[in-house]
């Protein structure tokens, strides 16, 4: 269910220079844990080779010189202001904190995997490798509008998830191919509009977005080491949600922040629209089932969803004392709640026979 969010850009500081966390919502990056244990008892055998042949590709590491930065940096950064500015780095602020996340849970996973399964503990620590890395360089860029993020503070402060690893599967799978598209389209529209890139980190996307590809091939070979997670009925069942869940809170994130988009030259819906219909596609190719993310009534749920957000949003900025507002806002928690169901329930396309569409 969709939370009000007040407005974004508040540039609140724990002390000079470090950044007061974004606060977290039902829409905010998360961090999350699972039952080592249980990933520990997971036979890989039926794909080892092909988790091998991933391992291999990791250890290459074709990104060991990428994120370096360039003399572009060294300059003002002055001229993005207003809010703009507070748009730009809540964009970073955001990005950081969900590869940041991304690097504790795989490098915890590594570590516990290390006696129990080393190829599963080696892909986990390169993984978490390459999370460093981009949440290194996106907290640096954040320093080029004096402010940065205490990652230490973050690991102490934030609350973790627990997921059971199938669910840790589907969650992150998604996440790093969405990354993906997310990435790949927004450094092709600015290769296409170089008068639209606003700052420099754009011009890493290309290399970056492979990372994601990567980690997501990963966990594409290990559910299909995993061949439960994917061919029952349950399996169904909890890949449209995880579907939905991923889709529905990029949607409601993105059109919210539409001004940043439209600050380097993108329709936020658009934008939306084209990286959720690639990445269904791409889960079409391991997940059983795809979204009909082509039906009208699909988007006109979220909007709808949207609509009923922004009136949570004016109700939490009213002078309404809390007690009331918590009765203002029930009736569109519920309207919402009935929209995501809405769409949930949607027939689903059955990818395991859409071979000759998306596979």
């Amino acid at each position: 269910m969709v939370e009000s969010l007040k407005k974004p850009g508040s540039d609140e500081e724990l002390r000079p220079g470090v950044k007061v966390p974004a606060r977290e919502t039902l829409l905010t990056p998360r961090f999350y844990t699972t039952d080592f244990d249980e990933m520990a008892r997971m036979d890989i055998s039926v794909n080892e080779e092909e988790l091998q042949a991933i391992l291999e590709e990791f250890r290459v590491d074709y990104n060991r010189h990428h994120f370096v930065r360039n003399e572009e940096f060294e300059q003002s950064w002055e001229h993005i202001d207003g809010e703009t500015r507070q748009l730009f780095i809540e964009f970073l602020e955001r990005s950081c904190t969900a590869e940041f996340s991304g690097f504790l849970l795989y490098k915890e996973l590594g570590r516990r995997l290390k006696h129990k399964s080393p190829v599963l503990a080696e892909c986990f620590n390169l993984m978490s490798r390459d999370e460093a890395r981009h949440a290194g360089f996106l907290n640096k860029a954040m320093s080029d509008f004096n402010l940065s993020l205490d990652l230490g503070f973050l690991t102490k402060s934030r609350n973790y998830t627990f997921f059971k690893p199938k669910f840790i599967f589907y969650a992150t799978y998604l996440s790093e191919k969405i990354g993906y598209w997310r990435y790949i389209t927004i450094y092709r529209h600015l290769e296409q509009h170089p008068e639209d890139r606003i700052y420099p980190i754009f011009r890493w996307f290309e290399n970056w977005c492979q990372d994601e590809n990567r980690h997501g091939d990963f966990f594409d070979a290990i559910m299909r080491a995993q061949p439960q997670m994917l061919n029952d009925w349950k399996a169904r069942l909890w890949c449209r949600f995880f579907l939905l869940s991923v889709f529905a809170t990029m949607y409601l994130n993105d059109i919210q922040r539409q001004d940043f988009y439209a600050s380097i030259g993108l329709n936020a819906r658009d934008y939306d629209k084209h990286v959720i219909k690639k990445t269904n596609e791409t889960a079409g190719r391991v997940f059983p089932v795809m979204l009909d993310v082509e039906s009208p009534q699909f988007y006109d749920r979220l909007e709808v969803c949207i609509k009923n957000n922004e009136k949570l949003t004016a109700i939490a900025n009213s002078n309404t004392p809390k007690f009331l507002q918590l009765f203002q806002k029930l009736p569109l928690y519920v309207a919402t709640g009935w929209q995501f169901l809405k769409l949930y329930l949607m027939k689903p396309i059955d990818a395991t026979v859409a071979e000759g569409t998306v596979r």
